[in-house]
């Protein structure tokens, strides 16, 4: 049998804030950074600089600013998606969840997803990721169990942006690292084979 072809794997991290110097900016870059190091490719993608509208403003999709398809399109042409997310009121920000409706099943069904927050509060983003979870799993998309949050963002990084604590910062990469590598997984010919072949085998009697 011929070896397979390597798998080249795209995640996408999705920035929910459009604040200049957002702190979930820095959370997602630090997920993607754990995707990058286990060999994914990875893109920020910052909604801050596209130029949406709120869905269902414009009936005709023919009518839609082209920012909608392009950010469709990098969306659609990734194997993984990072999700990051402030929370506001106790769930995740209007920005991401305008930019989610604005897609659906095309862009997440079966894609891995991780999800990132941050929060002023010493609670964490835990509500919002919660709520996020669910939409995932809404979307047909796989949630990776890993998440991470940043309570009291305001103090957690240094004047460089860089996070203060490291296990938080470990915690964030490796949330890139698991959508990467589950991504890999659900992408490789030999899994899927596997997988063909665990469900069309013979049902075993000892079982019951």
């Amino acid at each position: 049998m011929a070896a397979e072809k390597e798998i080249q794997i795209r995640v996408v991290g999705l920035c929910g804030s459009i604040r200049s110097g957002s702190y979930t900016r820095r959370v997602v870059n630090l997920a993607l950074s754990g995707a990058t190091e286990v060999g994914a490719q990875t893109e920020l993608i910052d909604l801050r600089e596209y130029q949406l509208m709120f869905c269902g403003e414009i009936e005709e999709e023919a009518d839609y600013p082209p920012d909608v398809s392009k950010l469709c399109q990098k969306v659609q042409g990734a194997q993984g998606i990072i999700l990051g997310t402030p929370e506001y009121h106790g769930s995740f920000s209007g920005v991401i969840k305008n930019a989610i409706d604005l897609m659906g099943f095309d862009e997440f069904s079966g894609k891995m997803v991780g999800l990132v927050g941050v929060s002023g509060g010493s609670m964490g983003a835990l509500n919002a990721l919660s709520a996020l979870r669910t939409v995932g799993r809404q979307l047909h998309a796989w949630v990776v169990p890993s998440q991470a949050t940043v309570p009291q963002a305001s103090e957690a990084f240094d004047d460089d942006g860089n996070l203060l604590d490291k296990r938080l910062e470990k915690r964030i990469t490796d949330v890139g690292r698991e959508v990467a590598r589950f991504a890999y997984l659900h992408s490789s010919q030999k899994v899927q084979e596997f997988l063909h072949l665990w469900e069309d085998a013979p049902h075993n009697p000892g079982g019951e």
